[in-house]
C-alpha cells in the first residue's frame, strides 16, 4: 500500500520573519502530524529554498544553547523570508528520531563525558535515526520541481535523492559555535560528515 499524506489544514501565520501559510500534514507512515511553512509561490518551481527541520524541544522552544537547532531554525525562516519563495518542513522525529526522553538521558551522558554519538549509541540507538520519507511526500504534494537545501548534512541531501527528490544545490546553516555547543558542532562535523567549519580553525 503506497503510503498517504494528507493535508489537514492550510492557514496564515504572522511571524517576526514574516508571513507564511502554515500547511498540518497527517500520513499513514508515522501517524504523526508534520508541519510546513510555506512562503511564496512554490508550485512548478525550481531552485525553491527548502529547510527540513527536526523536532528539537529543547533548542527550538526553549532556546537551549547545547546544539545548533534553535539558531538554525530561525535562520532559516530569516532566509526563506529574505528571499521571498520557500519552504520549512518540521518534522516531529525529536532527538535525532530517539525521542525526548532518550534526548535527555544521552545529555546526561555527555556531562559525563560521551559526545552525542557514542550516548546514542549507549542508549541502544544509532547516532541518527532520522528518515525523510515523509519530507519527500510534503514536497511532492507541494509540486516542487527542485529545491536548494538548507543544511549542513550531506547525508540528508543524498535521503532526499533518493527518494525522488531533484536537489539543485546546498545552502549552508552554519550556527554560532560557543562554549556550550563547541563539542556537539565537533563532533557532528568529525563523525557525522556534517560540513562545518570549513573556513575556521577551532582546534
Amino acid at each position: 500500500m503506497n503510503p498517504q499524506l494528507n493535508d489537514l489544514v492550510q492557514t496564515p501565520i504572522p511571524t517576526r520573519h514574516g508571513d507564511f501559510i502554515l500547511h498540518l500534514y497527517s500520513n499513514s507512515l508515522d501517524n504523526k502530524e508534520h508541519i510546513a511553512l510555506v512562503k511564496g509561490l512554490v508550485a512548478g518551481q525550481e531552485n525553491v529554498p527548502v529547510r527540513i527541520h527536526s523536532e528539537c524541544f529543547t533548542g527550538d522552544v526553549l532556546g537551549s544553547r547545547r546544539c545548533d537547532c534553535g539558531e538554525q531554525l530561525q535562520m532559516a525562516m530569516r532566509l526563506i523570508s529574505e528571499a521571498g519563495v520557500g519552504i520549512l518542513i518540521y518534522l516531529r522525529q525529536e532527538g535525532r528520531g530517539i525521542g525526548l526522553l532518550k534526548k535527555l538521558q544521552a545529555y546526561n551522558l555527555q556531562d559525563q563525558g560521551m559526545d552525542t554519538v557514542e550516548a546514542n549509541i549507549h542508549l541502544g540507538h544509532l547516532a541518527d535515526e532520522r528518515e525523510y520519507d515523509i519530507a519527500a511526500l510534503i514536497l511532492q504534494s507541494l509540486q516542487v520541481k527542485s529545491i536548494r537545501l538548507m543544511t549542513n548534512n550531506p547525508i540528508k541531501i543524498a535521503g532526499l535523492k533518493n527518494l525522488g527528490i531533484s536537489v539543485a544545490g546546498r545552502i549552508p546553516v552554519e550556527a554560532t559555535a560557543h562554549d556550550d555547543n563547541i563539542s556537539y558542532l565537533k563532533t557532528k562535523a568529525e563523525k557525522m560528515a556534517h560540513l562545518l567549519f570549513a573556513e575556521k580553525n577551532l582546534d
